[in-house]
């Protein structure tokens, strides 16, 4: 049986043995492979395919780890993952397993970390700009997608380059982040792609101009002025040559020999240069093709029809309400699709605004629209709103503007990891005065959520779990028909030894300690929190349902513990005279960013399990 070429594959010195004939079956192998594996782990899969010749050319050419291989996002790296030695494919996204973006603790060949967007450019001018400081002959690459630009970091960055450093800037163009880009720049990058003639016209015109004889030193600056004039004349000025980047393209990404040809020029400079590429997302896979948005981001078993779960009630509750209150409107930055914001899109598009790849911009934009009478709801991940932190404190809390925060995947990140977990959000919000937060773990609570938010007209924000509603903690917690009031929510009446205190989607361990502790005879019940800060109100409120025969109270929180609501709720409860005596104990996410270990979830990994909290109530030194 004749092996695979990709079974050959061990490093990229064997990708380099072989004939550059082979590269278009073995490009063929990798998107075979790819659609085997991520189908069945989940995963980025429209984009991997995408970028197969494109990695193998890069790797062809350059030599890692001493040559420099930065992705953006690092979504887009599983083929250079399986060029690198990394094949264990099979555990893709699990605790301990291969991560699913690039990583430096898993392999040499990954020079630089990532997980969000943006970041690529900057970290890569720091290495190059080092290696130039050395004398070393290393070359720096950067892959990035078109919709990265979006973000304004990647500007930032560029806005610092320096002319003369071994550094290659690959521009993806395939038209699409997550969801379909916005913005100036793509319609830039889409403008210049479509003047066929630049490129041909350009090089034949400096080839004329740069052998016309130059008479003294005036006239040569005038000659100077004059051949930017004319060039500017016949071709369109060039955004990267202004900035004094060497600019190559566009080239067509999926083409190995192109790709290849045009990485050799880019390396023969030996300067700063943009390659502007153009791909298409979900090569050779139909499915892909067609729907790249669905494919950008797979769950495990391949995509299905998705269940309408937080996100998407939210963007239908913002949809509803903006009916008949004609001051609010929804804020994506780059994600319609990922925060349920699509159907404000195309239901009251005139209501709806995607920002692109910028979330500190989002947050200043909609604290403008605040100061100016309308009632901003901006949907964004939990780890990716931390970008926003200043604008949050400086631009929308500091002048107490009616800026909603719709917090969306909070929580551990089982898949995507220690970049995209949800556990910063209440520390870092907690510390901003005047900030309200509410937890709703119903629909129905969501929309009592945006009902007050809106009322109340103050900072706030509203945060919520990936998926759906947990029919077991509505259960525990609603078990009848009776008014929902955003508040503390008892499974309990009268009498607990240990009361359990927790917000979100892990009261359902809470609920599972419950019942371990009744086997053993304990008395134990939870206190359910819908809506943290003000945090004083909250301790009011608690004080009225924790019984005199509690001597243990556990606070469990899937958020980390430094500034979290867990201390700051235990400082207000400890000064109310009701509840002195009492054992606190604080089970949540200690000072670590979870990575998780193999064989284990992340819960347990970060000892938030039910068998943790009991652990927790028999060991009197755990405080």
């Amino acid at each position: 049986m004749i092996k695979r070429r990709l079974d050959l594959i061990k490093s990229p010195s064997d990708l380099k043995r072989m004939r550059e004939e082979e590269m278009p079956l073995l490009a063929k192998e990798i998107r075979e492979y790819l659609c085997e594996k991520v189908n069945k782990t989940g995963g980025h899969l429209a984009s991997n395919l995408g970028v197969v010749e494109m990695t193998l050319a890069i790797h062809r050419h350059f030599n890692t780890p001493k040559d420099h291989i930065i992705f953006d996002v690092g979504h887009q790296s599983y083929v250079h993952k399986l060029l690198t030695g990394r094949k264990d494919f099979d555990s893709l996204r699990t605790p301990g397993g291969l991560s699913g973006f690039t990583k430096r603790s898993e392999s040499e060949h990954d020079c630089f970390g990532a997980g969000h967007s943006s970041t690529s450019l900057s970290a890569a001018l720091g290495f190059a700009e080092s290696d130039a400081r050395r004398g070393s002959d290393a070359y720096t690459v950067v892959v990035l997608g078109d919709g990265a630009f979006t973000g304004g970091m990647i500007h930032e960055a560029i806005n610092n380059c320096r002319q003369d450093l071994r550094l290659i800037i690959i521009i993806n163009e395939n038209e699409m982040s997550i969801s379909r880009n916005r913005g100036g720049f793509a319609k830039h990058l889409s403008k210049m792609r479509s003047s066929k003639g630049y490129f041909k016209v350009k090089d034949v015109t400096h080839g004329v101009l740069e052998h016309i004889p130059l008479v003294g030193k005036g006239a040569a600056n005038l000659l100077r002025d004059t051949k930017q004039a004319l060039k500017n004349a016949i071709y369109q000025s060039n955004y990267f040559e202004n900035l004094g980047l060497y600019y190559m393209g566009p080239v067509d990404g999926n083409d190995y020999k192109a790709m290849s040809e045009v990485i050799s020029v880019a390396k023969a400079l030996k300067r700063s240069t943009v390659i502007h590429t153009v791909t298409k997302k979900g090569k050779g896979y139909r499915p892909a093709e067609d729907m790249p948005q669905h494919y950008h981001m797979i769950p495990k078993g391949g995509v299905k029809p998705e269940a309408e779960g937080f996100s998407v009630k939210l963007g239908k509750i913002l949809c509803e309400k903006s009916k008949t209150c004609k001051d609010i409107c929804g804020i994506t930055a780059a994600m319609p699709h990922g925060t349920g914001l699509e159907v404000m899109k195309h239901n009251c598009p005139d209501r709806f605004y995607d920002v692109g790849i910028a979330e500190e911009h989002a947050a200043t934009f909609a604290a403008g629209l605040a100061a100016n009478g309308m009632k901003p709801f901006f949907a964004c991940y939990s780890s990716f709103l931390q970008r926003a932190y200043d604008n949050i404190v400086h631009d929308i809390a500091l002048q107490n503007l009616p800026v909603t925060l719709c917090i969306d995947r909070t929580g551990l990140s089982e898949g995507d990891g220690a970049t995209h977990h949800g556990i910063f959000d209440v520390s870092f919000l907690s510390a901003v005065p005047g900030m309200e937060i509410y937890t709703p773990v119903t629909y129905e609570g969501l929309k009592m959520a945006v009902d007050t938010a809106y009322t109340r007209g103050v900072p706030a924000a509203i945060r919520y779990p990936r998926g759906c509603e947990n029919p077991q903690i509505i259960k525990a917690f609603y078990p009848d028909d009776r008014e929902r009031v955003l508040g503390v929510k008892a499974d309990f009446k009268d009498e607990a030894d240990c009361v359990i205190i927790t917000y979100g989607d892990i009261a359902a361990e809470a609920l599972r300690a419950e019942e371990i502790f009744r086997s053993m005879q304990v008395r134990a019940g939870t206190l359910l929190l819908e809506k943290l800060k003000p945090y004083g109100d909250t301790a009011k409120e608690l004080a009225s349902l924790i019984p005199c025969t509690c001597n243990t109270v556990i606070f469990l929180e899937e958020g980390i513990r430094n500034g979290g609501a867990a201390q700051c709720l235990f400082d207000k409860l400890r000064e109310l005279p009701c509840l002195e005596g009492k054992r606190y104990v604080i089970r949540a996410v200690d000072d670590d960013f979870i990575t998780g270990e193999k064989g284990r979830t992340l819960r347990q990994s970060a000892r938030l399990t039910a068998e943790d909290l009991v652990e927790c109530y028999f060991n009197k030194n755990n405080l």
